[in-house]
Order: C-alpha cells, then sequence, then structure tokens
C-alpha cells in the first residue's frame, strides 16, 4: 500500500484542450493534496490539441471569447488574458461588428497553455512530451508505456485523444494516394501549402473546416476557383446578427421520440420570431439543456437523431466566425465558391488532372475537373479503436468499446469506461468529445470544459476514498 502521503498518480493521454483542462480543474482540486498528474502529449505545449496549436491567422475561434472562459466563475476570464497579452491590439479584426470577440484559435491555444502552467512549475502536473504505445490493466492500476521509454504505474487512466482524422468517401484514397495536391487531412500543419493560387480546388465536405479551407485560401491569395459539396449541401451558419440570450424550455417534460424534439424546435423558432428573435435563440437554449434532453431519450430516438438529424443540428450548432463568414460570402456571391448538394459516383486521375463526377441531390450529373482536392468530412466516428494501436488492445481486452449510437466511446453518466457488459472500469475515464454518446453535447465550449470539469471531480472522489481506506480502512 501507498503511504497515506502520497496520493494518486493520473496518467492522462491526450494534452489538448480536454486534457489540459482535467489537468488543470483536478491540480486545483482541494481532495487532490499530494497526488500527481501526469500528461502524456507529443505537443510542445499542453492545452492546444489539434485544435488550437495552430498559427494560421485565417484559423478563428467560432465562439464568442466571453464564452470561452476556463473559469467557469469569470465569463471574462478569457477576454482579460487577452487584454493582457495584446491579443486585440494585434488582431484587430477579431472585433466583430456586434461587439463580440472572435480570437484566433492559436491566441486560445496560448491561453490554456498559461492556464496549466501554474501546475507544471508547482510539479502537481508533468507533462511527458511523447506518444503512448500501451496501456494496460494491472494489479496496482495502470501501466502506461511511452515512445520515449517511460513507464508509469498509475492508479487512474484518462482518455482524452481527440477523434481520428477524416474519412474520405471511398474512390479518393484509392485513386489519389500519392498526388501532390490531394489534402487527406487538412488539419496537417500547412496542408494546403501544394495548392497554388490559380488552381481549380474540391472540398469534399461542408462544415466547420470547410469554411476554415476557403478563409485559409483567401488570407494565401488563392484565385482559382473552389467547389464545396456535401451529400444534402448544408453548410454552417453564422452567428446572430444582434446578442439574444437562449429561448425555449426542453428540460421541464422529457423527449421521448426524435420527432418530438425536432417538432418543439420549430415550434419555438415560430414563438421566438413573434417576440424578434432568430433561430439561433432557440438552438442556443437547446444546446445549454441537450445533455439532459439527450440523456432521457430512448436508445433508439437517440440513433434516429444521429442519422437523420444530426446533420442539421451540426450545421446550426458549429457556427463560424462573422469573420470567415464574411469570406465564404463575399467568394459565394462573386461566383468563385459554388456550394453543391451531391454525392460521388466517379474520380479518376489523368496525370495531375482529377476528374471527378458528382450525381447532384436535384437531378443530374456533375463533372469537373480539378487541380487539388481537400477532404473536410469530419472525424471517422467508427474508427476510434483501430485508430491507435494501444485503444484497439484496450478494447481487445474488454475494457472499451463503442457507445451504441456511433459517436464515441461507452461510459456511464461519471464518464467512467464501460465494459461490453456495462459495467464501470474502475479507474478508467473518457474525457472529452469521445464520450459524447453518453453526454450528447460534448464537441464544443463551454460543454467540454464543464465536462473536463466533472472529470476531475470524480477523479477527486477517487483520491478522497483512496485516503479513507488507506487512514481507516473503509471507503
Amino acid at each position: 500500500m501507498r503511504p497515506p502521503e502520497k496520493g494518486l498518480t493520473v496518467a492522462i493521454v491526450g494534452g489538448g484542450f480536454s486534457g489540459g483542462a482535467v489537468a488543470a480543474h483536478l491540480a486545483r482540486h482541494e481532495a487532490f493534496r499530494h497526488g500527481q498528474i501526469i500528461v502524456f502529449e507529443p505537443r510542445a505545449h499542453l492545452g492546444r490539441g489539434l485544435a488550437y496549436d495552430t498559427d494560421n491567422d485565417a484559423h478563428r475561434v467560432n465562439v464568442p471569447a466571453n464564452h470561452m472562459s476556463l473559469d467557469v466563475d469569470d465569463d471574462d476570464h478569457f477576454l482579460r488574458w487577452l487584454e493582457r497579452h495584446d491579443e486585440i491590439v494585434r488582431d484587430p479584426a477579431a472585433l466583430a461588428s456586434d461587439g463580440k470577440v472572435y480570437p484566433r484559435r492559436g491566441a486560445f491555444g496560448r491561453y490554456v497553455s498559461d492556464y496549466v502552467k501554474p501546475f507544471l512549475l508547482s510539479g502537481v502536473v508533468r507533462h511527458e512530451k511523447s506518444r503512448i504505445i500501451e496501456a494496460r490493466r494491472e494489479a496496482f492500476g495502470w501501466l502506461v508505456v511511452a515512445e520515449n521509454g517511460t513507464r508509469l504505474a498509475a492508479d487512474i487512466l484518462v482518455i482524452a485523444t481527440s477523434h481520428p482524422a477524416p474519412q474520405a468517401p471511398r474512390g479518393f484514397d484509392h485513386v489519389l494516394a500519392g498526388h501532390p495536391r490531394y489534402v487527406r487531412d487538412p488539419t496537417v500543419p500547412h496542408a494546403l501549402d501544394a495548392i497554388r493560387p490559380e488552381d481549380r480546388v474540391l472540398v469534399v465536405g461542408a462544415g466547420l473546416t470547410s469554411a476554415d479551407i476557403v478563409s485559409t485560401l483567401e488570407q494565401r491569395g488563392h484565385v482559382g476557383p473552389v467547389t464545396v459539396f456535401s451529400r444534402r449541401g448544408l453548410r454552417s451558419r453564422g452567428h446572430a446578427p444582434v446578442i439574444q440570450e437562449p429561448f425555449g424550455d426542453f428540460s421541464s417534460q422529457p423527449f421521448r421520440t426524435a420527432l418530438g424534439l425536432v417538432r418543439r424546435v420549430r415550434a419555438l423558432i415560430e414563438v421566438a420570431k413573434t417576440q424578434g428573435l432568430t433561430w439561433h435563440a432557440v438552438l442556443d437554449a437547446l444546446r445549454a439543456q441537450g445533455g439532459l434532453v439527450w440523456r432521457r431519450m430512448p436508445l433508439a430516438e437517440r440513433r434516429k437523431l444521429v442519422r437523420h438529424i444530426r446533420p442539421f443540428w451540426d450545421v446550426h450548432r458549429f457556427r463560424i466566425a462573422p469573420q470567415v463568414e464574411a469570406v465564404w460570402e463575399g467568394w459565394s456571391n462573386s461566383g468563385r465558391l459554388r456550394l453543391l448538394a451531391a454525392s460521388l459516383m466517379g474520380v479518376e486521375r489523368k496525370g495531375e488532372a482529377i476528374n471527378v463526377s458528382l450525381r447532384q441531390r436535384t437531378g443530374g450529373i456533375n463533372r469537373n475537373t480539378y487541380d487539388a482536392v481537400v477532404i473536410t468530412t469530419g472525424p471517422a466516428h467508427g474508427g476510434i479503436l483501430a485508430s491507435q494501436e494501444w485503444l484497439s488492445r484496450l478494447g481487445e481486452a474488454g475494457l472499451l468499446h463503442g457507445d451504441e449510437t456511433g459517436l464515441g466511446l461507452a461510459c456511464d453518466d461519471e464518464s467512467r469506461a464501460l465494459d461490453r457488459e456495462g459495467n464501470a472500469i474502475p479507474g478508467l475515464f473518457i474525457s472529452g468529445p469521445l464520450a459524447r454518446g453518453t453526454f450528447g453535447e460534448l464537441m464544443g465550449l463551454p460543454q467540454v470544459n464543464e465536462h473536463a470539469i466533472l472529470v476531475a471531480n470524480g477523479i477527486a472522489l477517487s483520491a478522497i476514498d483512496d485516503i479513507s481506506q488507506r487512514h481507516f480502512g473503509v471507503v
């Protein structure tokens, strides 16, 4: 047994926003005295991850800065950080016409790193700059092995990794492998460098990432035509023209069907119009209450939401910053950008020319030649366990499996991983978007931050139980 004065050792795999937030909130917790947190993250800084570790000035947060505070008791914590570091002075375009601030994503990444930094300096948090190659259950807890040779015996393991890379539609990978301007994963730094200013570009997918691509091309002086297509031809919407409070009640009565929820949304939007509000206010209310709505709904109805409603929800929920929307609208109005509702029929390569045939939703075939193809279809949810060998091994051991909605990994309401029989695995937590199947709304701030606090509180409770057991022989 560990001596009473020695606290728990917690291993967090993944040091992006979710992992960094769990580490910071846990380190601040009164019940976590004497414990140690080791975060395995190959990037140079904690808290930035895939989304915020960027020096691309075209990448902006899609949530106003006053909704991105890590301190839940201080909405202006991030705003004051921006002011102290002269971020808005250096980036005056961050201030939108409605008075809200949409800074560059890199600025938010630096803010999260600064939030974690004091705990690194104190030694409570340690940053292990390496990837994980193995994590297995042992009698003492968890053995974590990293590429750099580090072997850690941990009491608690937190999986805070991101979703796998985008899944290209069938045909693109096979035909375009090795093409100099086939961008399979645009999140890789400088992924668009090979695209020339005059190139005819095809963007596959019309969500937030596609808007980032257009904004980045604008910044790089691109003059060639750009075509964006998705099956439904839906693109991420912008923010409300004026500040509005959330409107609507979704939590006082449980929704038993997906259709009932959709009808409620539509009815409230009509009511909101009579009060001078836009659909944004209703969707904001649903987002805030969405976790409760999701958990109350039967599994079969959750699956219907994922299969039929999620594409419509995503384009209204995950909005683009006004600065990015202005670029999109400008390109669309000038004819430089086309958005198609279509599905892929065929793709062939002739030298470096890419011939693509699309079946349009409205009928007819669209055939065009492109110089570059960029995949922005979103994460491959179904490939989470296969994306990393150590995750695959935990799955083979029966300690991890996909949730029944197909959005992430199965976990309970305390975010503890579930085995195939539905039993919670002691000391194994899922943090961030991979827990979306249980919690519903876990793809953006402030929900991911709130979830990180929930995970940190769960670990702190484990620390209290551990101390009680070692001191008094009870739990």
